[in-house]
């Protein structure tokens, strides 16, 4: 059974210092090609694609049929795909900010009731795995859940080439055995979550918040 994955790249750095500029471009690019190898479904989502308005404005703000046709088209894919891959760089033990920014553009509706797997990535020796703390958090209200096992790459400039294939041969099966343990993981809870939804429609189970924050406030308590 074919899957639909989008690999979200989280970084718009475009220019140096560090060098290469955009190093998780070819992270972003590694995951695709893994998923790809297990005729899946993987579309790499890059924020420097995207136009955004320079006051934010969310695609679930506009009226019905009036949302810029990028956001449209992007929450449309983010809709009718089965699972998501989050490529972050580290900022400040944070996960990136233009990650952030773009996936905040959309209602957690869109990304419910689906998986997640975390990437990150660095040029030094912690391979980013400080964002992945926060990293969680932030999937998880967008009820993408992520799986368990997480992709670190430490030194992804020299790992990685600008391909996405791994730079020494010798290391290229250590490094799909590592990658595998966590899409494998995508991949089981992508095809599950994929027929339960078939079966059971859980927007009609538990209705979406939509119109406000409050929304999600407990019940007030009686005089």
């Amino acid at each position: 059974m074919s899957l639909k994955f989008l690999i979200f790249l989280g970084s718009v750095r475009d220019s140096t210092p560090p060098s290469p500029p955009r190093l998780g471009l070819r992270v972003a690019q590694a995951c695709v090609i893994h998923i790809q190898q297990r005729n899946h479904f993987a579309e790499l989502i890059d924020p420097l694609a995207f136009d955004l308005e320079p006051i934010f404005k969310p695609h679930f703000t506009y009226a019905r049929g009036k949302a810029p046709s990028q956001l449209q088209s992007l929450a449309e894919k983010i809709e009718n795909a089965d699972g998501y891959v989050m490529v972050s760089p580290e900022y400040n033990h944070s996960m990136s900010p233009a990650l952030a920014h773009l996936l905040n553009h959309f209602g957690s509706s869109l990304f419910s009731y689906k998986p997640s797997a975390i990437v990150t990535y660095s040029k030094g020796q912690w391979g980013g795995a400080r964002a992945a703390v926060g990293m969680r958090t932030f999937l998880s209200e967008l009820g993408c859940l992520p799986v368990s096992a997480m992709i670190h790459i430490p030194k992804a400039h020299e790992v990685l080439a600008e391909s996405g294939d791994f730079v020494r041969k010798m290391d290229a099966e250590e490094w799909n055995d590592y990658f595998a343990r966590a899409f494998t993981q995508l991949k089981w809870w992508a095809s599950a979550t994929q027929n339960q939804r078939r079966a059971i429609d859980p927007h009609k189970l538990i209705r979406a918040f939509r119109r406000d924050p409050s929304e999600r406030n407990a019940p007030q308590a009686s005089e």
